[in-house]
């Protein structure tokens, strides 16, 4: 079994992913370099991490893998298949969060909720330029043609849903329908809180969602045409292979979980990697993720949104946070040497 397993890391090796910027900086350490690492509950992100440990499938990570449920320690799993490397840029780590909205809504329309939640007609082609979303709610492009998924009760929340790209419906009668992004207008995004800051409503470390919304519902009229301001707009589709009570799906199609899995840039850090990170700020973290998620908002070595969860509670910690600090990805040992400069080794 060893034999086997240290040939498939060898093997896998080879099969490295080029990481997009130019010379980006590679240190491998120890466990004992990681602050934290003792203390963590390993055993809760193995579980995670083996969610999807089936959609890799280079050699080394199918080894890994398939050696898992032969450790009694999550802990040695990680730290006998894996080393700790740290993947620099040249920019600043920094650490955002996200979730999933969960809205309330029905599946008719009625006095309270009368904001639909519509699917992609069939002419909005993949990347191409339709309507914006004023032209969309101005016209009423979309009404009368049953791509209705639901109906909310809440523009502004129906709008962040929009930016979140998916979450949950909570009905009348306690169930829940969860919608995944289905496709959008082909409209660049333009951020309603930058927009707030430039018209000298407020400063650019007032704006949040919350503050947000209830700017627009106490100016119903300006509200409307600033979420105009943003011609993006978002369709969704039905996601009903994942249970309600499971986290949305991520990136690689399966479900996410709460302060567990995170959003990473695929191009310095492979889908489906444990990932350690050491948020500093308000609330430090340390904790060993995964990277089950992207966004396009993601970008670089040391750029990770560390999900959450559902709901309002889950929104407002999200919010908060903007934090420095550093993250290191765990890569099989072979993969892990095979990214240093010949001179070091």
């Amino acid at each position: 079994m060893i034999a086997a397993l240290r040939a498939a890391l060898v093997a896998g090796a080879a099969m490295i992913s080029s990481i997009a910027a130019a010379d980006p900086s590679v240190t491998i350490l120890d466990f004992k370099d990681l602050d934290g690492w003792e203390r963590d509950d390993h055993t809760a992100a193995l579980r995670v991490f083996q969610n999807t440990c089936p959609d890799l499938d280079a050699p080394d990570w199918r080894a890994v893998c398939a050696a898992a449920p032969t450790f009694g320690s999550a802990k040695k799993f990680f730290e006998l298949l894996f080393r700790p490397v740290l993947i620099e840029d040249g920019a600043e780590a920094k650490f955002t969060g996200y979730f999933e909205p969960e809205l309330n809504g029905s599946r008719i329309p009625t006095a309270r909720y009368r904001f639909p939640v519509y699917a992609k007609p069939p002419e909005v082609g993949l990347g191409q330029r339709w309507l914006s979303r004023a032209e969309i709610e101005t016209t009423g492009a979309l009404v009368g043609r049953g791509l209705e998924i639901a109906w909310v009760d809440d523009s502004v929340e129906l709008f962040f849903l929009q930016i979140q790209g998916s979450g949950r419906i909570r009905l009348p009668d306690g169930s829940a329908i969860r919608v995944g992004y289905g496709g959008a207008n082909g409209h660049p995004y333009r951020s309603i809180g930058a927009e707030l800051v430039r018209r000298g409503t407020y400063q650019a470390h007032q704006v949040s969602a919350q503050v947000i919304q209830n700017w627009v519902k106490r100016n119903p009229a300006e509200g409307a045409e600033l979420l105009r301001h943003n011609p993006s707009y978002v369709f969704f589709r039905r996601v009903d292979q994942v249970p309600a009570e499971l986290g949305p799906l991520g990136a690689m199609n399966r479900s996410i979980t709460t302060l567990r899995s995170v959003a990473v840039d695929p191009a310095y850090t492979p889908l489906g990697a444990p990932v350690w990170v050491e948020k500093d700020g308000a609330g430090p973290i340390r904790r060993l993720m995964i990277a089950q998620d992207t966004g396009s908002a993601i970008k670089g070595a040391q750029r990770a949104d560390i999900f959450f969860g559902t709901g309002d509670a889950a929104g407002r910690l999200a919010g908060q946070l903007r934090d420095p600090g550093r993250m290191l990805v765990l890569l099989p040992i072979q993969r892990a040497y095979s990214l240093l400069p010949e001179a070091v080794l």
